[in-house]
């Protein structure tokens, strides 16, 4: 099972941050989704939402993360993913962006304001670079509006646990799987399971057959992080459970 944690960037700090990819990245992450800041977020809870905002304070841009990503280009193991709101991404220039992460080395983007039925060019600019669009699909999408997005979709697919904003919840919903079900029925790419993960134990919920092909976990790392701790002691409570 893949591990893909998620990280604000420039939270606790610019340079905390950076350090923290680093660590990751040496302590068995597979992906590595990294939050681009912004003032206005609609699906962030609070643990994510104050890290953003924290991160803003700090001066974080959209420019100074790819400028730091391409410092050290070819310095990670981990596939890195940039998680954010259309607008910056606008605002930047989209197809500037394309070809910038083309050249940094990007994996992919999760943008989760931007639906299937609006992201047809930013996918199509993102594909010429070799950069996958990440598909995000929940408990509410059905199995036809999973299947329309399996025809285009690549990299993985990014299932919301549960309705509503990011946070660490203590149980999932009793039709997580069959959320799963659906999901695997209609794509072909690995499925990765978030919003709500803190603990391993939790796998302990999702019968064998269920389970999803990666793990994302945010806002339990990023209070981990909040209370000063090393992100390697989060990884290593879940590295067991690539089996």
């Amino acid at each position: 099972m893949m591990l893909i944690p998620f990280m604000t960037a420039g939270f606790p700090t610019i340079e905390g941050f950076w350090k923290n990819l680093k660590e990751l990245d040496e302590n068995g992450a597979d992906i590595i989704e990294i939050g681009v800041p912004f003032s206005d977020p609609v699906a962030d809870g609070p643990v994510i939402e104050a890290a953003s905002l924290k991160a803003l304070e700090n001066g974080v841009t959209l420019e100074l993360i790819l400028e730091g990503l391409r410092q050290r280009k070819g310095q990670f193991k981990a596939k890195l993913v940039l998680m954010g709101y259309l607008n910056p991404f606008l605002q930047y220039g989209f197809e500037r962006l394309a070809k910038e992460s083309k050249e940094i080395g990007l994996y992919g983007f999760i943008i989760p304001d931007l639906p299937l039925d609006e992201d047809a060019p930013y996918r199509k600019m993102l594909s010429a670079c070799g950069i996958h669009l990440i598909a995000l699909v929940a408990p509410n999408t059905s199995l036809e509006r999973m299947k329309a997005y399996a025809e285009v979709a690549t990299g993985y697919v990014y299932v919301i646990s549960v309705l509503g904003i990011t946070g660490v919840r203590s149980e999932f919903p009793p039709d997580l799987s069959n959320t799963l079900r659906r999901a695997r029925q209609a794509f072909r790419i690995p499925l990765a399971l978030g919003f709500g993960f803190s603990s391993p134990e939790q796998l302990d919920a999702i019968p064998v057959g269920d389970r999803p092909d990666a793990i994302i976990f945010g806002s339990a790392l990023v209070r981990h992080v909040e209370a000063g701790r090393p992100v390697a002691e989060f990884m290593h409570r879940w590295t067991g459970v690539r089996g």
